[in-house]
């Protein structure tokens, strides 16, 4: 059961903004202002106005953490907070597992840049590295950290599986909870990649928008006119709880992760076959964990990354695992909005999942003003929906073939 949830997102920091962003359609998406992107094809990325003082993070941690780490402990911080479970905290029975895509890309790019001399020397200079570069080099400090600060003895972990990693990690946090590992698992997944090699790689694959011209528009899911991504960022941690110990102590439960799944591909790092075979029996598989038929379904948040590419794959799997109610089921994708934070979208999406079920709001697809023939599903363009929904999927597909689902279901169907 989800009780509680943390986020920072593009747009907005707290589970608050970022919701209101999402109802409203607006897009966060902007000139990159982290560092010089003069040079890159692609100039444009949704970033997070962070400001880690007025976050509440003290100077030593500041100093210590990567962004992306950051990013995990503030929403940590907010689904704890929410969740009303400090204070009944079972150390040995509360865990952590955290997934990322890049980890620490932005510092290890900073110090290489400084021990190397901006890359001039052939042997780095250790003498003017950071004392905290162990922690940059290991995502496991992540986890390590929300550890502490929940003073969670139980299982902990980091999970990388790509762009999938959002949807990977709260499914494995769900499944240790079911086989009694723990009574609690604080879970989600956290990125902060925009940084020079990370949009130095996706313009060598040309996955990435060089839309420079127009960046509130960039990403464009599922229109004709849609050239690639939005770089983003990001974190959504939740805190997940077995039934009985979040009923006995009176908690908000949001929803439930009934069933999740994952497949791989393994054809290429960055292609897909068209036929989405593989995303297909992942939905299928999920749903059927959840013991819900396609026709059960009231909304799916869609991967909708804006390519060419991966749009067409994704209609393709909807109507290969849906069937006839591909085309009438709502589907939207939150990246048009918030941009494609990597690992950490997944777990963003999720969020937005369980919050369109708390709201009976369904969020749009922005800049979808000429969709693609060929992408001829309800994609819930530019304006939000008010639908009750009870039963929720989440798809995510990501480089090196993975392709994950996660349903998610309104608590009083877990009560019935």
């Amino acid at each position: 059961m989800v009780t509680g949830i943390g986020v920072i997102a593009p747009g907005g920091i707290g589970t608050k903004q970022f919701w209101e962003l999402l109802s409203e359609g607006r897009t966060a998406t902007r000139t990159i202002t982290q560092f010089d992107a003069s040079a890159f094809r692609s100039r444009v990325a949704a970033e997070c106005d962070f400001d880690p003082v007025a976050s509440g993070l003290r100077r030593r941690e500041i100093r210590a953490w990567d962004r992306t780490t950051q990013f995990a402990v503030v929403a940590a911080r907010e689904a704890l907070a929410d969740s009303g479970v400090i204070g009944e905290l079972d150390p040995h029975r509360t865990g952590v597992m955290v997934g990322t895509a890049c980890g620490m890309t932005q510092s290890l790019d900073r110090e290489y840049a400084v021990v190397s001399d901006e890359g001039s020397k052939w042997h780095v200079d250790e003498a003017h590295g950071s004392p905290y570069l162990y922690d940059y080099f290991a995502p496991s400090s992540m986890a390590a950290e929300l550890a502490w600060i929940a003073e969670a003895e139980g299982p902990v972990g980091v999970l990388s599986t790509g762009c999938t990693s959002g949807i990977d990690v709260l499914g494995h946090a769900a499944d240790l909870i079911a086989d009694g590992s723990a009574d609690v698992m604080i879970s989600g997944a956290s990125d902060a990649a925009i940084s020079p090699i990370t949009v130095a790689c996706f313009d060598a694959i040309r996955a990435t928008t060089p839309r420079n011209d127009d960046p509130a528009t960039a990403s464009r899911p599922f229109d004709r006119t849609r050239n690639g991504f939005a770089l983003g960022e990001g974190s959504a941690i939740l805190v997940l709880e077995e039934y009985e110990h979040a009923r006995r102590r009176g908690a908000h439960i949001y929803a439930e992760i009934a069933g999740h799944a994952t497949r791989a591909n393994a054809f290429s790092m960055t292609g897909l076959r068209p036929d989405g075979r593989e995303l297909a029996e992942a939905i299928t598989t999920a749903l059927d964990r959840a013991r819900l038929n396609p026709g059960d379904l009231d909304y799916v948040n869609a991967h909708g990354s804006s390519t060419k590419q991966n749009d067409l794959h994704e209609t393709m799997a909807y109507k290969h695992s849906l069937g006839r109610h591909a085309w009438t089921t709502p589907i939207s994708s939150i990246k048009s909005m918030i941009g494609h934070s990597l690992g950490a979208i997944c777990s963003l999406e999720v969020a937005a999942s369980i919050l369109a079920i708390e709201h009976g709001l369904i969020p749009p697809t922005a800049n979808l003003h000429e969709p693609d023939p060929e992408c001829d599903l309800d994609y819930v363009p530019l304006t939000a929906r008010e639908q009750v929904s009870d039963a929720v999927l989440s798809v995510a597909s990501g480089f090196g073939g993975f392709q994950s689902a996660i349903v998610l279901t309104a608590p009083h169907r877990s009560a019935a």
